[in-house]
């Protein structure tokens, strides 16, 4: 045969398969060649084939012509991730944090106001409250769990309820419905970000909201290799609001990055499924330790959402662990946390989360670091606070290589 012969398309899926099968198999039409494995496609250009085609594609935003408005490895990655959120379309974006630039971008103007958790993570605290006030953008922080507060800060140009579920680093998780019961009661979309859970575990758009976002970098690629985000919605939001402002900002994401972002997607639930095992039974061994005075994660019967996260995550916990070390001022406490975390010898000192090595950091002078004290202190985050994103090592070896600086407190 010929090496340019063509090749039939990929049967059409049928409808109702699990989410499983549909992050190993939802993807476009394979090229000439008919591989198995979706094509990276690392091309900034697409040949037309005489000037009137290159118009027509031009003016057609689903054609491929410029690698900033659309490219094949790109476009199965956003197919992929919007088949496993549920969502009509999905557009694929540089980082996490760009993700949430472009909802901004797309949304709102000077003048529009934002209800946000003041539990999120510190670089969105630091984009609603400093980036995008500087051009008018008005944003309230409220209680993560507190309904009431949500309701209370509505004004009359609220435009967008912004949720992180569970929070970045305390694990807190808001009731996707209700928030979204109390945004489009006020005329305003509500935009999640589901980060922390993926699709494997929860689906808020199947729970009333109206965006979901990813920092793709996390779970979504699940070995830290590659930079992205995401946005899934309707057709209506993704295609004809932020599909206009995406392709002139630019904030796109790199073939390359999709490429490894869709081979990470075909192993998301298992990953998920056994991380979030394994990080239960370390949030257990944690409980038990004396030197540690609070453990965060949904998956415990301790945790004051624990039945909420229950219902929207799957019944699992997620992967990320936080607790606070014993101590009698700021100042100790800090000194405390770098010690457990200077005494590990097997997990990774890094401020990143859902890799399958397991990391550890010191939110407040790292991710939560150039927010202001105060801004730290309303978040809830302290200076004996410890994240812990747990991989795939053995629970044992994790919980082992934690009780080195625990048992060794008192001689730091």
């Amino acid at each position: 045969m010929s090496a340019n012969a063509p090749t039939p398309d990929r049967r059409p899926l049928p409808p109702g398969l699990r989410r499983e099968t549909l992050a190993v198999r939802t993807a476009l039409p394979p090229s000439q060649h008919g591989e198995n494995s979706e094509g990276l496609f690392l091309s900034s250009a697409f040949v037309q084939p005489d000037a009137q085609t290159s118009a027509q594609r031009f003016a057609n935003s689903e054609d491929f012509t410029y690698a900033r408005t659309s490219n094949p490895t790109v476009r199965s990655f956003e197919a992929r991730l919007a088949a496993l959120e549920g969502t009509e379309a999905c557009v694929a974006t540089a980082t996490g944090m760009s993700a949430i630039l472009l909802i901004i971008m797309g949304l709102l103007k000077a003048g529009d106001h934002v209800v946000c958790s003041r539990s999120v993570f510190g670089s969105t605290l630091n984009l609603f409250a400093k980036e995008f006030g500087k051009f008018g953008v008005q944003t309230s922080f409220v209680s993560q769990t507190d309904l009431a507060q949500w309701r209370e800060a509505v004004q009359p140009n609220t435009r967008l309820f912004f949720a992180e579920t569970p929070t970045n680093p305390l694990t807190e998780v808001c009731d996707i419905t209700a928030l979204a019961d109390i945004a489009h009661a006020a005329g305003a979309l509500l935009a999640v970000d589901n980060t922390f859970c993926s699709p494997a575990l929860q689906r808020p758009v199947e729970l009333g909201a109206d965006l979901v976002m990813h920092a793709a970098t996390k779970y979504l690629d699940g070995q830290g290799r590659v930079m992205g985000g995401a946005l899934c919605g309707s057709n209506a939001l993704i295609r004809d609001v932020f599909g206009p402002t995406v392709r002139t900002a630019g904030m796109t994401l790199s073939p390359f990055n999709a490429w490894v972002l869709i081979k990470g997607l075909e192993t998301l639930a298992l990953r998920m499924r056994a991380q979030s095992e394994a990080a239960l039974a370390v949030a257990h061994w944690l409980e038990q330790q004396p030197q540690v005075s609070r453990v965060y994660f949904p998956g415990l019967a301790s945790h004051p959402q624990h039945e909420l996260a229950m219902r929207q995550q799957g019944g699992l916990g997620g992967a990320v662990v936080s607790f606070d070390v014993r101590a009698d001022s700021p100042e100790a406490a800090r000194a405390a946390a770098f010690h457990v975390i200077n005494s590990t010898q097997v997990l990774s000192i890094a401020t990143n989360l859902g890799d399958t090595k397991s990391l550890i950091t010191h939110p407040a002078t790292t991710s939560h670091g150039r927010l202001s004290e105060e801004q730290r202190q309303a978040a809830g985050i302290g200076q004996g606070l410890i994240r812990l994103a747990v991989g795939l090592e053995h629970v044992q070896d994790i919980c082992d290589d934690l009780q080195r600086g625990l048992t060794t407190l008192n001689q730091a």
